[in-house]
């Protein structure tokens, strides 16, 4: 592990090979699963406020569940994540052609239409998930077969995970947080090269 400030990093982040890879997995991360994506109150807060946005974008049974049930609620482990449709789409997953999936948050966001909430945070971070504890925050990689692609393009093109969540690390903890886990990651992977593995 890696601590950075308050928060215990797992060297995957140094050590793996990550970049998505969509033509191959077809954003299959918002549509698997048994639980939609954890998100926080104030998170919630602002995907009720925004869904006028992006609803008509949604799908039909999307906007049945979200109108039935809302925008999120508390999983089996006591959570509170996205709703999700059919047990596992996350209620904002769009399809593009090809059978490509988008989240309609995001694509909002790139298109001007919302500018302060690009999406949940679970979602911007991911492979890595945060777990808060109370002196500390540990941020580990998920690690599932549905990202082998993107593994492999990760290695192909030479990118670390840390790497390749630069923006979204640095939106969530801050940039002289993420400076200090490149330089912490740099340093790791220049003692133990190959073998960080």
């Amino acid at each position: 592990m890696l601590q950075i400030q308050d928060a215990l990093v797992s060297l995957d982040l140094a050590e793996r090979f990550f970049c998505c890879d969509l033509d191959k997995c077809l954003g299959e991360c918002c549509i698997e699963g048994d639980a939609g994506a954890p998100i926080t109150r104030d998170e919630y807060d602002k995907l009720k406020e925004i869904l006028p946005l992006v609803y008509d974008e949604l799908t039909p049974a999307a906007q049945r569940e979200i109108d039935e049930n809302g925008v999120g609620y508390i999983d089996e482990e006591g959570d509170l994540v996205t709703s999700i449709v059919d047990g596992k789409n996350c209620v904002f997953t769009c399809y593009a052609p090809g059978g490509m999936c988008h989240c309609a948050i995001e694509k909002a966001y790139r298109e001007g239409r919302i500018s302060d909430f690009r999406k949940p945070a679970s979602c911007y971070l991911y492979p890595v998930r945060l777990t808060k504890y109370p002196s500390f925050t540990a941020v580990n990689y998920h690690r599932w077969k549905i990202c082998k692609a993107a593994e492999l393009l990760g290695k192909k093109e030479g990118i670390r995970l840390y790497k390749f969540l630069k923006d979204p690390l640095t939106s969530y903890f801050g940039k002289e947080w993420y400076d200090e886990l490149s330089t912490a990651c740099e340093a790791y992977l220049e003692q133990y090269g190959d073998d960080a593995q």
